[in-house]
């Protein structure tokens, strides 16, 4: 049985090679920074992984509706390590399927805004910091994942991947996802960040009783119950709770299926 330590170094070691897999493989390759907990570890290993520099542009599409520490966040750590920042807006919320319950139509702009960026740069790769264990939808997810010409992600042809053997064949003029991390839990993002001194935006600790457990725009993201206010705590914490980690988030207390028709649509 591995220990904890042991543990994180074959995940970690994991994530490199699918990074360094990624680099060698595509020619126009961004990673998504969400400003979260998952991507700020997804950058911390890509650091890792090519020697302190991050060596593709990262990729921010902004709603405009993130927490002000979580800009404060991205600007200075951008600069801090050195990254090539890229910074897109969201179409407004009125050009988004009025079908769709409000959060989840909020959500959506995240999608159509990645569209444009994609249009715009013409990336053939990007790199995503989703976990298996989030939501069920992206527990059928693949380490590298065809999108079609529109973003769209059918799930049932997606390729099989056994024993680390990866099909990174580009799609006819679309793009591959790629997911570093997919095979992390949140328990394992915690420790990790704990082990390696991460930096971490203060929402994620315990204020007046509450803490966030997942970050997004302020008006559908909302914290939960909870006096961990240091990552120890933290890792205390998730080793007994019941509580999803997405239960603060609006859209997963919408329709069954709202989460699914974004991510099929092209959301992260």
């Amino acid at each position: 049985m591995p220990t904890a330590d042991q543990r994180l170094d074959e995940l970690e070691a994991q994530s490199i090679y699918i990074l360094r897999e990624a680099f060698a493989r595509m020619k126009r390759l961004a990673l998504l920074w969400s400003l979260g907990k998952d991507s700020n570890v997804m950058i911390w290993l890509a650091r890792k992984a090519f020697f302190g520099h991050v060596p593709f542009p990262v990729l921010h599409v902004d709603t405009g509706k993130k927490f002000k520490e979580m800009y404060d966040f991205r600007d200075h750590y951008a600069g801090e390590w050195g990254l090539d920042l890229r910074v897109d807006p969201c179409p407004p919320l009125e050009q988004m399927d009025p079908t769709l319950p409000p959060a989840t139509r909020s959500a959506a702009r995240k999608t159509e805004g990645l569209k444009l960026a994609l249009e715009k740069y013409g990336f053939d790769g990007l790199i995503a910091g989703i976990r298996r264990d989030e939501e069920a939808t992206r527990a059928k997810e693949r380490v590298f994942s065809p999108r079609g010409l529109e973003g769209d992600w059918n799930v049932r042809e997606q390729p099989a991947e056994f024993w680390d053997h990866f099909n990174a064949t580009l799609p006819q003029g679309a793009h591959l996802r790629v997911h570093p991390i997919l095979h992390w839990t949140e328990l394992d993002i915690w420790a990790y960040t704990q082990r390696e001194g991460i930096p971490v935006i203060p929402l994620y600790f315990a204020r007046d009783g509450k803490r966030y457990r997942s970050l997004g725009d302020q008006d559908i993201t909302f914290p939960v119950k909870s006096d961990a206010a240091t990552i120890p705590e933290i890792l205390e914490e998730l080793a007994t709770t019941k509580v999803p980690e997405r239960s603060g988030r609006a859209m997963d207390h919408e329709s069954e299926d709202s989460f699914e028709r974004l991510r099929v649509a092209g959301y992260l």
